[in-house]
């Protein structure tokens, strides 16, 4: 009988392919990142002036980013700047175009 438990199914890449591609799932997720991308940090305030979302709505896609890895934060109160974590994006970068070769 196959093995169906999806647990042991997947391989680690694979999983962690797919967190990456959920946390780029969305549009201001990737205007975040472009935003980050063009520039060596941003704090959040900074953002939500730039972006044309509510500072709320900014932070829980920030959340979404952070906890795939892609991006960290820095927080030095009463602020938080944010960064892209190289190393994650790099591996984002080769793990969806190994998935889209």
């Amino acid at each position: 009988m196959p093995n169906t438990n999806k647990s042991t199914y997947f391989t680690t890449e694979q999983e962690q392919t797919a967190r990456f591609a959920k946390a780029l799932g969305h549009p201001v997720r990737i205007a975040i990142l472009e935003l980050l991308n063009s520039q060596s940090c941003c704090f959040h305030g900074d953002m939500a002036e730039v972006l044309p979302i509510a500072k709320s709505t900014l932070s829980q896609h920030l959340k979404e980013l952070k906890d795939a890895g892609l991006i960290q934060g820095d927080i030095t109160p009463p602020s938080t700047k944010y960064c892209i974590n190289r190393e994650s994006f790099a591996l984002a970068k080769l793990l969806i175009n190994k998935v889209l070769k």
